[in-house]
């Protein structure tokens, strides 16, 4: 009987030991994709905040120098909607700036995500955390992208299709992370049993 035991115990750490050795292969080989697709979401977030910050930054030519838009960023020039309507004017670039600083913060979630991410043990609280926030804020950029939209169809502003134009793919992008993150939060509860159980 003692000797049975004492089999069950090397059994159990050479089965660890298998799957330890045939992980580390496996992640040997996935480890540069893992990093290529870090630094891709890295140059899109740099880009993403490079486009907030001139969108800003031709908001606030517009107020104060309209002049100079036409030499800014998209020459976003939105003059005849401020004449026409300022409250029209304010809500079309805030839903502008809105989309575009979500749209940065959305990878930055990604980056923070994909940098303290274990791909030993995927299934943590963090990791669910940061998926349902990703699911939320991509839900938000949908849904502020529809109704600015519709807004700016009210106001006859014309050149304002490409700030809004995907809106309902980012809405259905949203639901499908929001499936994937309830699913990771239970596979979190799965894991967190399994731990106490061993």
């Amino acid at each position: 009987m003692l000797s049975n035991k004492y089999l069950l115990f090397i059994n159990k750490y050479l089965l660890l030991l298998e799957y330890h050795l045939s992980f580390y292969k496996m992640s040997q080989s996935k480890i540069f994709t893992f990093r290529a697709l870090h630094i891709i979401a890295w140059l899109i977030f740099v880009g993403l905040s490079i486009e907030a910050g001139a969108l800003i930054v031709n908001f606030i030519f517009s107020l104060y120098r309209p002049e100079l838009v036409q030499r800014l960023y998209q020459k976003l020039d939105l003059g005849e909607l401020y004449s026409n309507s300022q409250i029209s004017y304010f809500a079309v670039y805030g839903f502008i700036l809105s989309i575009a600083i979500l749209k940065a913060f959305l990878f930055y979630i990604v980056i923070m995500l994909m940098h303290k991410m274990d791909l030993s043990k995927p299934f943590n609280t963090y990791v669910a955390r940061q998926i349902l926030l990703m699911s939320r804020c991509t839900i938000a950029i949908g849904l502020l992208s529809y109704i600015g939209k519709q807004i700016a169809q009210g106001c006859s502003a014309e050149p304002l299709e490409q700030f809004w134009g995907d809106s309902e793919a980012f809405i259905l992008m949203g639901a499908v992370i929001y499936i994937i993150a309830v699913i990771f939060r239970k596979g979190v509860e799965i894991q967190n049993e399994n731990d106490l159980t061993v």
